[in-house]
């Protein structure tokens, strides 16, 4: 399905895309720019959620390959969390069509705001000097408890996915920062394309709009990712503070 859109329309969605994908690479949380902009210019709901994954492949999967790339991931450790995540995607995807979402919806942003004031009040929120990379692969256990979980929950709801894999990620398997934005980027794109799938499939994804903002988070992801990797923590913990204090709110707002 496609739609035609005033050019000032495709300038909205040119900055909107760079500026979601820059955040999605350093934080997470570049749909609550991507989706709203999208909803604002009349896209209907699901439509909109499916063209959305299509633009988060690009701009997840070269998040990805930059981090990959500058040896922040080693795919042969996570092999668990990609199969975990992909069961959990096509789960949450497939789920949300039955589900009643009025509980998360409500739910969600107190999760959110106890995860930002976690992350302002603990020192070692965002890693410490003492940790190291992994040399071996972490436990199943965690890897299916962690993956699957957050896998189901991208495909059922999405805002801050990347968030949440960055902070949980830090915390469970104790690896320095930027190797869990690393492995939360990998994981996100992994949701994004199994949940971009089924929405092809049902015929809710707008090729054409989708590609478009696509290429524009792909460039702010690539921008936003090389940003992180040269600033490090420093960088990283104030945008991430910011970015799920800002999802927090504007799902607060829309729910209660």
């Amino acid at each position: 399905m496609e739609l035609l859109l005033e050019p000032n329309a495709w300038a909205i969605i040119t900055a909107i895309g760079l500026i979601a994908g820059f955040i999605d690479a350093v934080a997470g949380g570049g749909g609550l720019l991507s989706i709203p902009a999208l909803l604002t210019l009349g896209i209907p709901p699901h439509l909109a959620l499916g063209t959305n994954k299509l633009a988060a492949c690009f701009g997840s999967s070269m998040a990805a390959l930059t981090y990959y790339r500058q040896n922040f991931f080693s795919p042969s450790l996570w092999y668990h969390s990609f199969i975990a995540t992909f069961l959990g995607a096509v789960s949450g995807t497939l789920l949300v069509h039955y589900i009643n979402k009025e509980w998360l919806e409500k739910v969600l942003p107190l999760l959110i705001i106890t995860i930002a004031i976690y992350t302002l009040c603990t020192p070692n929120a965002m890693g410490c000097t003492q940790y190291v990379p992994l040399k071996k692969a972490a436990s199943r256990l965690k890897q299916w408890l962690l993956g699957f979980t957050l896998g189901f929950y991208d495909g059922f709801a999405g805002p801050g996915t990347g968030a949440f894999w960055t902070i949980t990620s830090t915390h469970y398997y104790h690896q320095p920062l930027l190797y869990s934005c690393g492995l939360a980027r990998t994981m996100t794109f992994i949701s994004n394309l199994t949940s971009l799938v089924i929405f092809f499939a049902l015929g809710q994804v707008d090729l054409i709009l989708g590609l478009s903002m696509g290429v524009c988070m792909m460039i702010g992801s690539f921008i936003g990712a090389r940003s992180a990797i040269k600033f490090g923590v420093q960088f990283i913990r104030p945008v991430f503070t910011v970015i799920v204090l800002l999802i927090a709110v504007n799902l607060a707002w829309g729910a209660w």
